[in-house]
Order: C-alpha cells, then sequence, then structure tokens
C-alpha cells in the first residue's frame, strides 16, 4: 500500500505508540496515509480504538517481520 510517511514505533509500548501517532498524523494533510510500525502487541487493539475516536481511517494492519504495521488515512 502506498503512504505519504512512516513513523517507526519499535520498542515503544503503551501509550507512546499512540501518542506519537496522534502528533504524526497533525503534521499530514486530511487524505494522507501514515505508516506505523509497532512492536507492542497492545498496539493492535489501540491503534482501532485511536482511529474509531479520532475520525482516521485504519486503512490495514498486519504483521511483518513480528512487527505490527498499521496504515492510517488522516480525516
Amino acid at each position: 500500500m502506498e503512504f505519504n510517511k512512516e513513523f517507526d514505533a519499535s520498542g515503544l509500548s503503551c501509550p507512546l505508540p499512540i501518542v506519537k501517532t496522534k502528533k504524526a498524523l497533525s503534521t499530514m494533510t486530511s487524505g494522507q496515509v501514515l505508516r506505523v510500525i509497532s512492536t507492542d502487541p497492545g498496539s493492535v487493539c489501540d491503534m482501532a480504538a485511536f482511529a474509531e475516536q479520532t475520525g482516521n481511517d485504519l486503512l490495514e494492519q498486519g504483521s511483518e517481520n513480528s512487527k505490527f504495521v498499521f496504515y492510517l488515512k488522516k480525516a
């Protein structure tokens, strides 16, 4: 999937992946896609809840090389 910006939250634990994702999205324009990489298993539930609460679209989530990968589209 194409993305405009990437944020690597590897090694960060809750709530830092969400806090840093929110900050990264704030620098982007509506419709742009942010790719987030995380090693925190809690980020799977957290990222879905974050997207729902903020109105951003969680386009896709999965895993690559034992890391969690999320694609968020800024509202």
